[in-house]
C-alpha cells in the first residue's frame, strides 16, 4: 500500500495498526488524522478517502488502504488502485 488512511477515533487506533503490520510511519494517515482534521459525524469515511484520493495523486502512489471504525470493536477496510 502507497498510503493508509486509518481512521481513528482514539489516537491509540492508527498507532497499534502501524505496530501490527510495521508500516512506515510517513504513509499512515500522512495529512493528519481526525485528531488533526476532525472527525465529523457521518462524514469520516468521505473525508479519508478524498484525503487518500489526493495524496495518491499527488505522490504517483498506485494502491489505498481506507479503514474506517463502525463502534463497538469492528472496523471495515476499503482498498483502492489508482489508474
Amino acid at each position: 500500500m502507497d498510503v493508509a488512511e486509518i481512521n481513528e477515533a482514539f489516537a491509540s487506533v492508527p498507532l497499534a495498526w502501524q505496530s501490527e503490520f510495521d508500516y512506515p510511519t510517513e504513509r499512515l494517515n500522512p495529512r493528519g488524522g481526525a485528531i488533526a482534521l476532525g472527525h465529523p459525524l457521518g462524514a469520516s469515511g468521505l473525508r479519508i478517502m478524498t484525503t487518500m484520493l489526493h495524496t495518491l495523486e499527488d505522490t504517483g502512489g498506485r494502491y489505498g488502504l481506507q479503514s474506517m471504525c463502525e463502534g463497538g470493536g469492528m472496523a471495515n477496510a476499503t482498498i483502492i488502485e489508482r489508474l
